[in-house]
């Protein structure tokens, strides 16, 4: 059964997250992606994270945060600041379809891996920029990670404990929300791309996406509500600012997410939690008053939460249709009989690794579904093939390369 993109030919030049999360995607969809690693080293994030186990039970060299970033892509190492390797990757670029790189804005024109450089050597190039901030602006020169855009974009001004209360100030979210969200916004102006190109002009074109842009457009509608109402938002904990009760609750056992999004909802919920005035009390009939007095509303309500457990609660409420759900460790997370049944974990097979772990792709394609693919490589992994096959070199010639630490 064919792919989504069979066919299509990914050069993955990026490095750690955003780019590494945009490209897997591809491969997802059955795009063929090539990893282009320093040799020696590789990527940065082959170093971060936890070692997997391998078919002896030892550390291997395949680390937790490189699987999560790189499946289904094949490693070739390429010494770009030598002129020999930046002539193999503009070959590469010649029969590509799309680059993908995340160095800080105008590194790579230094070494002529450019757009402009490899348009003109391949006009139906798709060439993606990810950067911090941009190819353009006074911030553009300026490196930064995840963190940095989570909090000039103000997601960290909403996030967190509210200001009077212990513990309060800003917080990053747990993940790198900022790199991961640039990557989906990524793929989706790769494909618009392609599309383009091959339906419209028959010419590829240049994408440039900022993680700061990216993560501001996430939150257009926390954006939107200050510029509708000129009231800066204000950290809420675990809580909403528009409807109540709609929050984490602390049971017997544990905690519990509870996501009352209207009137009845609310109404339901109360008779389930053994409160049925507060559903009739006009102090919390609608969703406004209920948001304007959530100190109020959440003192009556937390005593009766807290005499049970987490999954009983749970099951009571989602009994009633009341949106609600536990609060899991990534433990539970796995073991979630609805989780188990997406078949989100799943594994591959590595030649001399044995079965490695992953965390799928949730998307469910009805007539080009997402197979496995190839599993996380080593470093280097495809180098001689690749070289072979997609640039005709001899096993003489691959030798010699790697002899002088080009390749």
């Amino acid at each position: 059964m064919t792919s989504a993109l069979d066919g299509v030919k990914v050069l993955d030049l990026s490095r750690v997250f955003s780019g590494p999360w945009a490209a897997q995607m591809l491969a997802d969809f059955g795009a063929d992606v090539i990893k282009v690693e320093r040799p020696g080293r590789g990527d940065d994030v082959r170093h971060q994270g936890y070692p997997l186990p391998g078919r002896d039970g030892a550390p291997s060299p395949q680390t937790s945060s490189f699987v999560a970033m790189n499946r289904g892509k094949k490693s070739l190492t390429i010494d770009i600041s030598r002129p020999e390797g930046q002539a193999l990757v503009r070959r590469l670029a010649r029969q590509a379809d799309i680059v993908i790189e995340n160095f800080k804005a105008g590194d790579l024109r230094r070494y002529g891996l450019d757009y402009a450089a490899l348009a003109a050597l391949n006009p139906r190039l798709v060439y993606c920029s990810i950067t911090g901030f941009g190819q353009s602006g006074p911030y553009s020169h300026l490196p930064g990670y995840d963190p940095i855009f989570q909090s000039m974009s103000g997601l960290m001004s909403v996030t967190g404990v509210p200001d009077g209360e212990p513990g309060a100030g800003p917080v990053k979210a747990g993940y790198s929300v900022s790199d991961l969200t640039a990557g989906f916004y990524a793929v989706c102006a790769i494909l618009a791309a392609l599309r383009h190109r091959d339906q419209v002009s028959g010419a590829g074109q240049h994408i440039d996406l900022a993680l700061l842009d990216a993560q501001i457009a996430a939150l257009s509608h926390i954006g939107m509500n200050y510029l509708a109402s000129g009231q800066l938002p204000a950290r809420m904990g675990s809580a909403s600012q528009i409807t109540a009760p709609f929050r984490a609750f602390e049971c017997r056992d544990g905690h519990l997410m509870v996501a009352v999004g209207n009137d009845s909802q609310f109404r339901a919920f109360c008779e389930v939690i053994g409160l049925p005035e507060l559903g009739r009390d006009a102090r919390f009939d609608t969703n406004p008053k209920r948001a304007a007095a959530q100190p109020e509303l959440s003192r009556l309500i937390e005593p009766a939460l807290r005499a049970r457990g987490v999954q009983d609660w749970n099951q009571a409420l989602a009994a009633a249709n009341v949106p609600c759900g536990p609060i899991y460790t990534m433990d539970q997370v796995f073991e979630d009989p609805q989780v188990r049944h997406r078949g989100v974990l799943g594994s591959v097979e590595h030649p001399r690794l044995g079965a490695v772990p992953v965390i799928r792709n949730p998307i469910h394609f009805s007539g080009t579904p997402i197979t496995g693919g190839l599993p996380p490589p080593l470093l280097g992994e495809h180098t001689a093939e690749i070289l072979r096959a997609e640039l005709g070199m001899s096993n003489d010639e691959i030798a010699r390369l790697q002899a002088e630490g080009i390749v």
